[in-house]
């Protein structure tokens, strides 16, 4: 089940987990949402570049989610 969720009048892509029972959002959506943001995977790129323990362990902190949550 996917869902759209709103913070400030923008969209941020979610989808819960029924297994898990956790609720999973697209980071870059939250990044142009608190960050105002026109180009948010440049700034996550950039996030990742200057922190290296963040780059090294990316994948374990933020899990791809399937192909459904495309807008």
């Amino acid at each position: 089940m996917a869902n759209i969720k709103l913070f400030e009048q923008k969209q941020i892509r979610s989808v819960w987990n029924e297994a898990e029972q956790k609720m999973y959002f697209v980071v870059e959506d939250v990044v142009a949402a608190l960050i105002d943001s026109s180009d948010p995977k440049q700034y996550v790129k950039r996030m990742k570049l200057r922190d290296p323990e963040l780059a090294k362990g990316w994948v374990q902190i933020v899990p791809t989610l399937s192909g459904q949550l495309a807008m």
